[in-house]
């Protein structure tokens, strides 16, 4: 678990289990001024502790949540579908936005995302610039140009 701000004052929740990802993720948003308040988990279970303010996280303040997730996919112990599913299904996280990041080109997983809530689903480009240009695009989008309740 890697924390970069303070539990209360957290914008972007990264979910990545790829080390080399999160990394890349985590330093693009650093280099365009982006990931001063985030926080990285590395599986589905941690999450939903995250955003639920249980486990390790129960101390964390229950009004302020992510003003979004960066969701991947494949993670060990729940799936990001699961943690999706969860997310949207409750009434007091619904209107987080959830962005999946993830390599995954499944339609089948596209469609399911959609079902469930999801505010946008990305494929991680496989090329170092195009990923880090992709990253920078959905930072500033969320952060800066996105308006929520």
């Amino acid at each position: 678990m890697e924390h970069i701000a303070d539990m209360n004052d957290i914008e972007i929740l990264l979910v990545e289990d790829n080390p080399y990802d999160a990394e890349m993720t985590i330093n693009t948003l650093k280099n365009h001024n982006l990931a001063n308040r985030l926080h990285h988990v590395r599986d589905g279970a941690e999450a939903l502790d995250f955003v639920f303010r249980d486990g390790a996280y129960a101390d964390r303040n229950q009004v302020l949540q992510p003003k979004v997730i960066l969701l991947d996919l494949k993670l060990p112990k729940l799936n990001g579908i699961e943690v999706l599913h969860k997310i949207k299904s409750n009434e007091t996280t619904k209107t987080i936005p959830v962005v999946i990041l993830t390599s995954s080109t499944e339609d089948r997983d596209m469609v399911e995302c959609y079902k469930l809530g999801v505010n946008s689903y990305i494929v991680k480009p496989v090329v170092f610039e195009a990923f880090a240009k992709t990253v920078a695009e959905l930072g500033f989008y969320w952060m800066f140009l996105n308006k929520i309740p």
